[in-house]
């Protein structure tokens, strides 16, 4: 299923940083028309390890609903779709300048806890690449350049450029002379900006009104987990900054992060698209997870057709 209707982002500071909600300046698909170029670099094609860093303090269902998405990208026995592990088909339709399609597989390698905020609940992008590159000196993650460093913050930690300028982000850092490592950021959204990165389970800071869905997992852990699922995206198709991408490569549209505040079939500014309604709950969501989590999903540029597609 695809959308024609797109909502345009506010201008982006840094590689693949982004904001999800839709903005009323949105341009139609006939008005801005998407092609994702590739750049003929890298694109993550082997098995995607997550070095995951949880930094700061956060319930134990906030982390088992984490948990839980990262480990249904390898969940094939799920009897409901559509399914998490068939959203990302549509990445495995990037390919490299071999024809090697990015991975079909995502799964958590190691986690650590940073609980007790060791650089503080004020931190830069800088501070972010000294936690993983303090992790890789230590041993506590190996190095792995085709790997994802994914650092988690609590809702009390501020992060330079978070909830101002993107919802997350991604980028290349040199962890010591030719070896590089991809860093990925997603901040929790719930205390500081919910209506730029949470929506459609908030009201928007922005653009169209209108009321906000209840969300499957709780508002906090429902919009991390839609930003990361952006990163993740870009992050396998655009690891370096020379993948697929439109635009200014420091600014760049990327797979999710083009089809920005579309989650389903007929999106447009203002309305993320029909979803799948839990009659139990009335929690909206687009796809189905493991352990009997329910999530919702952005829209994934598709280099195959040229368009935005959904999983409805």
């Amino acid at each position: 299923m695809t959308k024609t209707v797109i909502a345009m982002l506010l201008p982006l500071i840094t590689l693949a940083s982004f904001f999800t909600v839709p903005f009323s300046h949105g341009l139609t698909h006939q008005q801005q028309e998407l092609s994702l170029q590739y750049h003929g670099g890298l694109l993550l094609t082997s098995p995607i390890n997550i070095y995951l860093t949880w930094y700061g303090s956060f319930s134990l269902d906030h982390k088992a609903t984490i948990y839980e998405f990262l480990g249904s990208f390898g969940a094939k026995n799920l009897h409901q779709q559509p399914t998490v592990s068939k959203w990302w088909t549509t990445i495995q339709k990037y390919k490299d300048s071999a024809g090697e399609p990015a991975s079909s597989a995502v799964r958590i390698a190691i986690r650590t806890f940073d609980v007790n905020y060791s650089l503080g609940r004020t931190l830069t992008r800088a501070s972010l690449a000294t936690l993983v590159k303090t992790s890789i000196a230590k041993k506590t993650f190996p190095f792995d350049p085709t790997g994802v460093y994914l650092v988690l913050t609590a809702s009390d930690v501020a992060v330079d450029k978070f909830c101002m300028s993107s919802c997350g982000f991604h980028d290349a850092i040199l962890v010591s002379p030719g070896k590089w490592a991809i860093l990925a950021h997603i901040g929790d959204p719930w205390a500081q900006c919910p209506g730029l990165c949470a929506w459609p389970f908030a009201t928007p800071a922005y653009g169209p009104n209108g009321p906000p869905l209840v969300s499957p997992n709780g508002l906090g852990a429902d919009g991390m987990i839609m930003n990361m699922a952006a990163v993740i995206a870009g992050a396998a198709t655009n690891p370096r900054g020379d993948g697929y991408y439109q635009g200014d490569r420091l600014a760049p549209l990327e797979a999710a992060t083009a089809c920005s505040g579309a989650f389903g079939d007929g999106a447009y500014p203002g309305y993320p698209g029909k979803l799948i309604v839990d009659r139990r709950t009335n929690a909206s969501f687009n796809a189905y997870g493991a352990g009997g989590r329910n999530f919702l999903l952005p829209a994934i540029w598709d280099p195959v057709t040229g368009e935005c597609k959904t999983i409805s």
